[in-house]
Formats: C-alpha cells, sequence, structure tokens
C-alpha cells in the first residue's frame, strides 16, 4: 500500500461522495459532492465508479504529497493552477506521484471546489452506507471533519496505467433554473417577479449546509412559518427578514419557512460552483424542462467513460530552454550593427 499526506489545505475541504442516501425520512442528511459532475469526471480518469469518495477540496490552495510508493491521482472541477516538481498539470487529468513526490494545488479561479480523486478511491469504514462528511453532526470518514495537514489516506500502489485527460463540455452559462414553489403560493406576482428579475450574489458567510443570497429583500403574503415539511438539494427558503437561502448538500432534512423556489438538479453543481460576490440571476423552468436536464445530465455521467482521451504531455526543460539559441540568429539591440541594414550606396 501507498500513502497520500495531506501537506497542507484550506478550510472547507473534506471526504466526500455520492451522498448519503435512503434515510432522510429519519432525519438523516445526505451531505455529498458540491458538484457531482466534477466529482465524477476526477473519479473517472483513474476507473473508480463516479460517485466514489474522493477529497473535495475548498475555495483555497492544498498539497497532497506520495509516500511509500507512487499515487496516480485525478483532478476536476474549479480551474487552478496545479504543479508536480515545478512541472504545471492540466485540469481534468490524471497524473501518477512518484513517492516523495508533491501535487500542490493553487487558490480555485472561477469557481469554488476541485476534486481530487485516488486511483482504488478513499475507503474508510461506511457511515449509513456513505464516507460522505457532515462536520457539524460528525459523520463522516475516514475523517468526520474537515481535512487538516498530517491527514492521511492508505490506497493500492499506482497501477501504471497512461495518463488520461477528459473532455468536457463547455460549463453553461446564463440564469440558474428553477422551478417555482412548493410554497410560491406564499408570495405575491410582484415579490416572484423581483425574486427573478434581480441580481443575487452568493454571502462569504455562506457554506456546505446554504447558500445564503444577497440583493433585495422577498416580503411573505402571511408570515415566514409554516408547517415544517420537507426540504430537498436546492430549495430556496426565504425566512423573516427576506434573504433567501439556497439549500445545499448539508441542509436540514425538513424546515419551516416558505420556499420560493428549487434549483433544478442539473444546475445544482453551477450553483455550487459559483464563487461568492458573483453576481447571477434565475431562471423560471417548467416541470417537463427540469426532467428533460436530469436525463441530460444522468447520461453526461453515463458518457463519461466514452470522453477519455490519452493525456499526449511533453515534459519541458525551460532552464535549458532559456540557455538555448532558440532563435537561430542572436541581436544585440544595444548594438545596430547586428541588426540594421546597410543602405545601398
Amino acid at each position: 500500500m501507498s500513502r497520500l499526506v495531506v501537506a497542507s489545505i484550506g478550510p472547507a475541504s473534506s471526504v466526500q461522495d455520492g451522498g448519503r442516501l435512503g434515510a432522510q425520512r429519519y432525519g438523516l442528511t445526505v451531505s455529498g459532492a458540491m458538484d457531482r459532475l466534477s466529482l465524477a469526471a476526477a473519479n473517472t480518469l483513474v476507473g473508480n465508479a463516479p460517485f466514489a469518495a474522493a477529497v473535495e477540496i475548498g475555495p483555497f490552495g492544498a498539497a497532497f504529497t506520495a509516500r511509500d510508493g507512487a499515487v496516480r491521482v485525478a483532478i476536476s472541477g474549479a480551474p487552478r493552477n496545479a504543479d508536480v516538481a515545478g512541472n504545471p498539470v492540466a485540469m481534468d487529468t490524471s497524473v501518477t506521484l512518484k513517492d516523495g513526490e508533491t501535487l500542490t494545488l493553487g487558490f480555485a479561479r472561477g469557481g469554488a471546489f476541485t476534486y481530487l480523486a485516488l486511483e482504488g478511491a478513499i475507503t474508510g469504514e461506511l457511515v449509513f452506507g456513505s464516507l460522505a462528511v457532515n462536520a457539524r453532526a460528525g459523520l463522516g470518514s475516514p475523517y468526520p471533519r474537515p481535512l487538516q495537514a498530517g491527514d492521511e489516506f492508505s490506497v493500492a500502489a499506482a497501477s501504471g496505467a497512461g495518463e488520461l485527460r477528459i473532455e468536457l463540455p463547455k460549463p453553461m452559462s446564463g440564469p440558474i433554473r428553477v422551478l417555482l414553489g412548493p410554497q410560491d403560493d406564499e408570495f405575491d406576482e410582484a415579490n416572484k417577479s423581483l425574486f427573478l428579475d434581480s441580481e443575487w450574489k452568493i454571502s462569504a458567510t455562506s457554506d456546505r449546509m446554504g447558500y445564503r443570497l444577497e440583493g433585495p429583500a422577498i416580503k411573505h403574503l402571511h408570515g415566514h412559518n409554516i408547517v415544517s415539511d420537507g426540504t430537498v438539494n436546492g430549495s430556496i427558503q426565504v425566512p423573516g427578514n427576506g434573504a433567501p437561502i439556497a439549500l445545499m448538500m448539508d441542509r436540514g432534512t425538513s424546515g419551516g419557512y416558505p420556499k420560493i423556489a428549487t434549483v433544478i438538479t442539473a444546475d445544482i453543481g453551477r450553483l455550487a460552483q459559483t464563487s461568492a460576490g458573483t453576481a447571477f440571476r434565475f431562471k423560471a423552468v417548467s416541470m417537463a424542462e427540469a426532467q428533460d436536464e436530469a436525463r441530460r445530465f444522468a447520461q453526461l455521467i453515463r458518457s463519461l467513460p466514452d470522453r477519455l482521451r490519452s493525456s499526449d504531455t511533453v515534459a519541458l526543460n525551460i532552464a535549458a530552454l532559456s540557455d538555448a539559441n532558440v532563435a537561430g540568429y542572436a541581436v544585440s539591440a544595444m548594438d545596430a550593427g547586428t541588426w540594421q541594414v546597410a543602405a545601398e550606396p
């Protein structure tokens, strides 16, 4: 067995998989990856099941070191600078770390979460059928909390398979699509229009439980308390202060605030990857459109193995290139005689 050791890591980073399913009726939260497509892409690159456990890395940087042998990993999700021993590593590719080598990841750019999948997947004791971490509830494995420097994962030694890249569709832009309701009748038409026509930003105080939305206050028709009922990923509650909260993967399974809308399944990952402070809008769609998009998303996940390609990389010796005269003929900018053409007599 080899080990992958967490050399450094920022907050909001933990082990996540496809989620803890089948027990919401008992109040057990689902958790799981904020961006399921990126989790599935990273796992596919190293031959794992799409929703196997991997490291969900928050917006800050991280570094991972191979010990006791080589470790093969893959990265996908929010783009960021990555390198091994000074050699850049592209997003959406696999790479094998030799014993002692460190994969260093910078800050996320244009997103929030990046996924690091390990060949053979992260293993641990299942907690209600999942390794997904919910730090508030103390659930998850092998570390039921955010990751920290010194944590390590035992993995099978790297297989020696050729490195791969995965061709993902261009990220969709435009409004986050929602279904109105189920309590949209608790808001008049003017406030529903205000919700759909306004720009929103995600507050820096948001977390995996909920994204607090900054924008205009949404007013209720009959007050902000309802009989508590079930929530789903993407439920948008409006509490008494009128500031909506989009419920995310560590949400509670029920809630007592009216839900003006629900983010469709296909756009949950897009919302999760929206950086704090970035302006966006919502767009209402029909149930039929939401279901069609859910089917397309499921088909995209199934098609990931067909999107794998060989990663043809060439190692460049930058130091050697800087010492070489690759131009063919060198001139001095300080000596006009080396580059000016003499005038004909």
